[in-house]
C-alpha cells in the first residue's frame, strides 16, 4: 500500500482541480499575527456598527410613526438588523466576561 505524504504526489493525475491545488500549495500564505489591539479595535468597531443600527432602527419607527413612510419593510428590516446585532454583541460581551472571571480565578 503506497502512502501519499504530498500533494506533489498527484501531479501525474489528470484532473484540473488536483493539478491547481498542488500548483498554489506551495503559494499559500501565514496568516498575520493577530495580538490585543487588533482584538480591542474589532470589539469597538463591533460596538460601532451595533450602535449605527440601533440608530437606523430608532430612526425607521420615528419616521414609521410620524407618518412619513409607509413602508414597513425597511422597518422590520432594520429591527432585524438591530436585533441580530445586539444579540450578538451581547454573545461576545458574555465570553469576554467569562474569559476574564476565569483569568481572574488563575492561581499566581
Amino acid at each position: 500500500m503506497t502512502r501519499i505524504n504530498d500533494i506533489t504526489d498527484f501531479y501525474n493525475l489528470s484532473s484540473n482541480a488536483i493539478k491547481n491545488a498542488a500548483a498554489n500549495s506551495s503559494t499559500a500564505t501565514v496568516a498575520p499575527e493577530k495580538n490585543f489591539d487588533s482584538f480591542l479595535s474589532a470589539a469597538v468597531n463591533q460596538l460601532n456598527e451595533t450602535n449605527q443600527y440601533l440608530h437606523q432602527e430608532e430612526e425607521e419607527e420615528i419616521k414609521w410613526a410620524l407618518g412619513l413612510t409607509e413602508n414597513t419593510h425597511d422597518l422590520a428590516i432594520a429591527q432585524a438588523k438591530a436585533s441580530t446585532s445586539l444579540q450578538y454583541t451581547m454573545a461576545l460581551r458574555d465570553r469576554f466576561v467569562s474569559a476574564y472571571r476565569e483569568i481572574m480565578q488563575i492561581q499566581i
